[in-house]
């Protein structure tokens, strides 16, 4: 097996933005750094399931309903 293939993996400390931490291995940074980060699965939409509503730009949402409304969606 070839040397030196695999990346250094290091402890590093995750800050999520409600202020927890928590230790993972990464090779990100060096040993010890702290991540700290702007989003995370704790507030994102992505992951929360959002309170955000589709908007209609130009009818495009209208279109398509009208094109496909025989489909039963």
């Amino acid at each position: 097996m070839k040397k030196n293939l695999h990346p250094d993996y290091h402890l590093i400390t995750v800050k999520m933005t409600d202020g927890t931490e928590y230790q993972t291995r990464s090779t990100w940074g060096k040993e010890g750094d702290t991540l700290v980060l702007d989003i995370d699965p704790t507030v994102h939409p992505a992951w929360t399931g959002g309170t955000s509503r589709l908007m209609d730009q130009g009818g495009r949402v209208s279109k398509f309903k009208k094109k496909y409304e025989g489909l039963g969606f």
